[in-house]
């Protein structure tokens, strides 16, 4: 069996970029959340040591990641990074937009993850609401929330492009703003 691995950057490139990361910031609220990742690819083996590499110095070795399977085209059993393993677990349990990082001395952490695919407006969306402490929100909640937000900009723009497609725009043939000398003088009356 082949497996064909669709990725928005090369293997190579992902290894070379820093990861598109955001933390959620030290406080005494726990929230369902402690950040958000957005790769740069569906290439976990690539992609999973930029991230621990971002990691290591805020929280410490990670040696375990689990993932949901059904975002990912190939989930890997292991990872090697430098020198050591990862172990990569997939369970379908698991809300397909996170990913949990574990550590045997520090603890548990979960990231929402953004799509590779995912507009530069909507990841930055996302990544500022995955990471208000003590936020409630689930990250299938979050992505649910960013879908409709997207869904109403699309049909703001249609209404906009269409409002201004039918003359709705003050605007001359040309595009250009009437001239001043145009319009009626101020006054109180018109004759």
């Amino acid at each position: 069996m082949t497996t064909t691995l669709e990725r928005t950057a090369p293997r190579d490139l992902a290894a070379e970029l820093p990861a598109r990361l955001s933390l959620t910031p030290k406080s005494t609220l726990a929230g369902q959340l402690d950040g958000a990742w957005w790769p740069c690819s569906r290439d976990l083996e690539a992609e999973l040591p930029v991230l621990l590499a971002a990691l290591d110095e805020p929280w410490g070795r990670i040696t375990r990641v689990t993932v949901n399977p059904t975002r990912w085209p190939v989930v890997p059993r292991t990872v090697p990074m430098d020198g050591r393993t990862l172990h990569v677990g997939r369970f379908t349990e698991q809300d397909p937009d996170k990913l949990i990082l574990l550590s045997y001395t520090v603890g548990r952490w979960d990231l929402l993850v953004i799509p590779p695919e995912t507009a530069p407006a909507a990841a930055a969306r996302l990544m500022a609401a995955a990471t208000v402490p003590g936020s409630v929100l689930t990250s299938g909640a979050l992505m649910t929330n960013e879908t409709a937000i997207g869904r109403d900009l699309r049909d703001t723009r249609r209404r906009q492009d269409t409002w201004e497609g039918e003359g709705g725009a003050c605007t001359s043939a040309s595009g250009d703003l009437p001239d001043r000398s145009t319009l009626p003088p101020p006054g109180n009356g018109w004759r």
